[in-house]
């Protein structure tokens, strides 16, 4: 039976933290940031933790075993 292949997409978009968290970055930094508040800019280079519900299907594609 062949072996499940890396998403590599999922791997340049997301962290792992040592305590196991997955991490990704904040939407709505690429343009029209003239809009937005100085503070909302500061907030979105940030990382946000992404919910349980949706690293469960994350790590399927990433092959990572706990």
């Amino acid at each position: 039976m062949p072996t499940t292949k890396t998403r590599k997409s999922i791997t340049k978009r997301f962290k792992i933290t040592k305590s196991g968290k997955m991490l990704r970055r904040s939407v709505g930094q690429d343009h029209l940031l003239s809009k937005q508040t100085g503070k909302q800019r500061r907030q979105k280079r940030k990382w946000r933790e992404v919910p349980k519900a949706e690293v469960r299907i994350l790590l399927k594609n990433l092959k990572y075993v706990r």
